[in-house]
């Protein structure tokens, strides 16, 4: 597979081929930075979470359920941020303002370049989760490639 590297990111913690968020032409690893289905979007007009989850044969619902567990098993649930966990947390380069507080309390005594190591790491975690829970034989083959990066 040949990954378009204008589409890619070199992320702490990812390192060069994270990909870039699925509204900007993102790869399926991307749903890691989607937010949470059924809520209006500022960016709707260019929005493609929902385009991609139905390529997957991946139902909001067990989208969300993945995120909201992972959330769980990693204490990412937060009331600064939206949607109340990180797990739907961007990768906006500028950083959010509520997810930078979210993490800083997460965690305390780092500093933000190692705080944002981790965050980056457990967002892999999650993309590879979700590709992983991909039960459809026809959307497993579109996966492989990506999933075969982790």
């Amino acid at each position: 597979m040949n990954l378009d590297r204008g589409k890619l990111r070199d992320l702490p913690g990812w390192e060069e081929i994270a990909p870039i968020p699925i509204c900007m032409g993102g790869d399926y690893r991307a749903l890691t930075f989607c937010c949470k289905p059924g809520y209006s979007l500022t960016f709707v007009f260019k929005c493609k979470r929902d385009e991609k989850l139905n390529e997957l044969d991946l139902s909001p619902e067990e989208f969300i359920s993945i995120k909201e567990e992972f959330s769980k098993e990693n204490n990412w649930d937060s009331e600064f941020v939206c949607f109340g966990s990180l797990s739907y947390c961007c990768m906006r380069q500028g950083g959010c303002s509520r997810r930078d507080i979210a993490l800083r309390e997460r965690y305390p005594n780092m500093d933000l370049e190692n705080i944002m190591k981790i965050y980056f790491q457990k967002k892999r975690e999650l993309s590879k989760r979700i590709l992983e829970c991909i039960k459809n034989d026809e959307a497993k083959k579109k996966v492989k490639p990506f999933l075969d990066l982790f």
